[in-house]
């Protein structure tokens, strides 16, 4: 598969993108549960269906984790890559389950050139993490060094404006 970088040009309000598929399994969650968030009902099923979530869940740092791969992974492919530099708000409002397979859709939500710097733009892209029933899974607003107004939008989506090259290097 050949990769095409693209530049602010390429970019329009309404364009809409896609990720792949990822299937998510129980040693997966229990694997990243161990080393990061290492709470019972991430790491054992008896526990787990025990607690709020009613069986095994996936830490909600892993799906904002496996949300940022697919991204990367996805259609969306700015020429430096997908920058930003922090969260306004994260929340997850349905647990990841093990054999729940995500994919994620980006909206470009609005494209604009840099006012302090010629050279870039940014841009500002709603993505919406589901599972394979369409649910909505992490729940994210993401804010870039370059912006400092963030658009809140419903459940189980990233919104983020993104640092963008204006043109292609000749």
């Amino acid at each position: 598969m050949k990769v095409t970088k693209q530049y602010l040009e390429d970019y329009a309000v309404g364009q809409v993108y896609r990720s792949g598929r990822l299937r998510i399994d129980k040693d997966q969650i229990i694997a990243f549960a161990t080393q990061f968030d290492p709470q019972p009902y991430h790491l054992d099923e008896q526990a787990a269906r025990k607690s709020v979530f009613g069986g095994l869940a996936a830490s909600g740092w892993h799906t904002a984790a496996l949300t940022m791969r697919l991204v990367v992974e996805s259609e969306f492919r700015p020429a430096d890559g997908v920058l930003g530099v922090g969260f306004d708000e994260l929340s997850w409002p349905r647990p990841v389950r093990p054999g729940d397979e995500l994919h994620v859709e980006g909206e470009v939500l609005d494209v604009r050139p840099s006012k302090s710097r010629p050279d870039r733009g940014l841009i500002r892209v709603k993505m919406t993490t589901f599972n394979q029933s369409g649910e909505t899974r992490p729940n994210i607003y993401r804010q870039s060094a370059r912006s400092s107004s963030v658009e809140q939008v419903r459940s189980g989506r990233l919104v983020f404006p993104g640092d963008v090259r204006l043109r292609r290097k000749r």
